[in-house]
């Protein structure tokens, strides 16, 4: 059975403030979300929709670092920016924060303090890239290379924007520092971790309580973390912006936040500020604390295990040994797929993008939005695409929604006076030809599970219908032989524009309010929603009584777009891609080079053996050379070996190497060397020796 929860609280990923959200980040978070949150207020529930920008993340730091400015600059700018364009897009939070605010910081602190206190997190001293010619250590998207998981280039120390496999820096190939280009060095630093594995058992418990009713990509991303065993996960990070460590310790000192564990927490702060701003600081727990309260987090794919295993985990953690003031999980994590742009991925970081600020520069935001939410990415990827996005616009919002209304009210304005000609009844619908309660019923559960992209569907199909019925009826010659026929045919189409205005408001809730205000009412749709009233039943029947009175006069909703409006988008594309294929053909590592051939008869004369190294020093004045005693077989060899700053004197006594033991002999300051052996370099620059195992195989042959 079906818990009926008393309010739901809706969250949305916090997108970074370094650059402005693009048609992806719509697409996938934040359309969705507003989507539900509205249907919800159109049911008259008591919903809240919390988001806000992440600014302490690495990413806002770099670009920073590339426009030589500071990093509260950039937040400054970005978090402005995309919160006028998620407003002028239509998205309704109810309260979008920042993550650089005192409640934030208090809020994150306190997390930590708590778990601190009760001895969870384990500390590590642990290597750490860093960059010598920057002088500091290197958090992971500071460090670059090839992504060991399908060889692409310019990977992120800790995710493949290409596969999306999420990495440490150490597996990365031919790393890079992204400050100076230099190759990192591993340094000892020391670092608080979170044991995600003391709640693999809750956690198991949490994701398997939810296999019926979350998504499937959400349960398998989950499983395969929770099957491969959850390990510590660090949480502090050697920078200077983030949340400093509420310790005195010496340690403590230039460590603050890793990024993961403080911005999930700003859904809570935003909610406490949203609460201060009702004039109840304390209504925050209601949304929070209180198991009647549905939570919903709205995430891309690429976010799943934060919210379904590491904010779990650290709420747990929280509630750990409390009986009061604990907190509630997620009841839903709706995670969609990604939405692609022209048949390739959005990159904010390529500047291969739509940019949604951009975007509302040209076009409206219900075009955007319905066009968006008939491709919204739910089971799997789906694009975004210029000559799509212009025949919904034309095809189904000009032709079918748009002329629809419009001739409904300028034919009731021109022959009925602006007024509702005829009393109808629920029984009216029959003359759609379709079963008005099931197709009710199917939009209703289809917004109410988040199937948004059959929510928009089944609008249209209901609009279809209403356009073919006044067409096929034809009251402009009916009313030449039967006045009160087509009065009643107008009434009809009247109610169902009052129908599809509640329907389609949380598609596109400009255009319901615009249909609205020709239908004669004052204010808004946006008005009418409040806990408790449930609106959208009015849609269920006819709402407009005989003699109502429209506004008088009727306005075109949609514009249709021609070819010359969006040509200059198509050479953007042209361009977007030119510009992808010259970053991928510059990014492609070089070919590799080989020696001169030789033949088999050539690398016979090599003559590879096994030795033990039974004494070894330093070779004075080369910081570089170890001199190695060697034996091989019955005869001892000296050899020079440039590998000091990889192995020590003691490390090597005893080991079993390769030698190359026909190479002639030379000298190198002042000592001997009889031969060579061999090592191969890792991805970090480290040494490998050659290390022969077995007994009895000094001086063999190596084949």
């Amino acid at each position: 059975m079906t818990h009926t929860y008393k309010r739901t609280l809706v969250t949305t990923a916090l997108p970074y403030a370094n650059g402005p959200v693009h048609l992806g980040h719509l697409a996938g978070v934040y359309l969705p979300a507003d989507i539900y949150v509205r249907f919800k207020r159109l049911c008259g529930h008591d919903v809240i929709h919390i988001g806000g920008s992440d600014e302490h993340g690495v990413p806002i730091t770099i670009t920073a670092d590339k426009e030589g400015i500071s990093p509260q600059d950039v937040v400054d700018r970005y978090h402005t920016m995309n919160a006028d364009a998620f407003a002028k897009c239509g998205i309704s939070f109810d309260y979008y924060g920042r993550t650089s605010s005192p409640t934030h910081h208090a809020t994150a602190r306190e997390f930590f303090s708590e778990i601190e206190k009760k001895g969870i997190f384990i500390r590590k001293t642990e290597k750490q890239f860093f960059d010598p010619k920057a002088g500091r250590f290197l958090s992971d998207r500071y460090i670059t290379g090839t992504c060991p998981a399908c060889n692409a280039p310019g990977a992120n120390g800790d995710q493949c924007e290409q596969c999306g496999t999420h990495l440490s820096p150490t597996e990365l190939i031919d790393p890079k520092s992204k400050l100076s280009d230099a190759t990192p060095e591993l340094r000892e630093t020391l670092h608080w971790y979170f044991p995600l594995g003391r709640f693999q058992k809750q956690l198991e418990n949490y994701v398997e309580r939810h296999t019926g009713d979350w998504r499937s990509n959400v349960v398998n991303y989950s499983r395969t973390w929770l099957n491969q065993g959850l390990a510590d996960r660090a949480i502090t990070r050697d920078l200077a912006w983030g949340i400093s460590l509420p310790l005195d310790a010496e340690e403590a000192k230039g460590k603050v936040l890793y990024v993961w564990f403080d911005a999930v927490l700003g859904y809570i702060s935003f909610t406490k500020e949203w609460a201060e701003k009702q004039g109840d600081s304390e209504r925050w727990r209601r949304y929070w604390q209180d198991p009647e309260t549905r939570i919903i987090n709205f995430i891309g794919k690429d976010n799943v295990v934060f919210h379904t295993l590491m904010f779990p985990a650290i709420l747990m953690a929280w509630n750990e040994e409390r009986l009061d003031g604990r907190y509630e999980l997620a009841d839903n994590v709706p995670a969609s797929e990604f939405m692609n742009f022209e048949g390739r991925k959005f990159s904010k970081s390529r500047n291969y993008a739509v940019y949604l600020g951009e975007f509302l520069e040209r076009f409206p935001a219900d075009t955007l939005r319905y066009s968006i939410a008939m491709n919204y990415p739910e089971n799997k990827d789906s694009d975004f695409s210029w000559s799509d996005f212009q025949n919904r616009t034309n095809g189904e919002l000009a032709d079918t929604l748009g002329n629809f209304i419009k001739r409904s009210i300028d034919f009731t304005n021109a022959r009925f006076g602006g007024e509702v000609p005829a009393e109808i009844d629920l029984e009216a619908w029959d003359a759609l030809g379709i079963d008005w309660l099931e197709s009710f019923s199917k939009l209703e559960a289809a917004y109410d599970g988040f199937h948004f992209r059959e929510a928009a569907s089944q609008a249209m199909e209901i609009a279809r219908f209403a356009n073919r019925f006044l067409t096929e009826s034809e009251p402009w010659k009916v009313i030449k032989v039967d006045a009160e026929a087509a009065g009643r045919t107008m009434a009809i189409s009247l109610n169902l524009c009052y129908t599809l205005a509640l329907l389609f408001w949380p598609i596109v809730p400009e255009t319901a309010n615009r249909i609205w205000r020709m239908l004669g009412f004052e204010g808004r749709i946006d008005d009418l929603v409040e806990p408790g009233k449930p609106v959208w039943r009015r849609a269920l029947e006819p709402g407009l009584k005989r003699g109502h009175k429209l506004l008088g006069s009727s306005e075109i909703l949609f514009t249709k777009i021609e070819e010359e409006d969006i040509e200059p988008e198509l050479k953007k594309i042209e361009a977007l891609l030119a510009e992808a294929e010259r970053r991928e053909a510059a990014e492609q590592p070089a070919p590799m080079t080989f020696k001169p051939e030789i033949t088999f008869d050539d690398f016979q004369k090599i003559d590879l053996r096994v030795a033990k190294v039974i004494a070894c020093e330093p070779v004075k004045k080369a910081n570089k050379l170890l001199k190695l005693q060697l034996q091989v077989g019955s005869e001892q060899r000296q050899v020079l070996s440039g590998i000091a700053q990889h192995f020590t004197p003691e490390e090597m006594v005893g080991k079993s190497v390769v030698l190359v033991a026909n190479l002639a002999d030379r000298t190198m300051r002042g000592e001997l060397s009889q031969g060579m052996i061999l090592a191969v370099e890792g991805a970090d620059g480290r040494l490998f020796l050659l290390e022969p195992q077995g007994e009895g195989i000094c001086g063999n042959q190596v084949s």
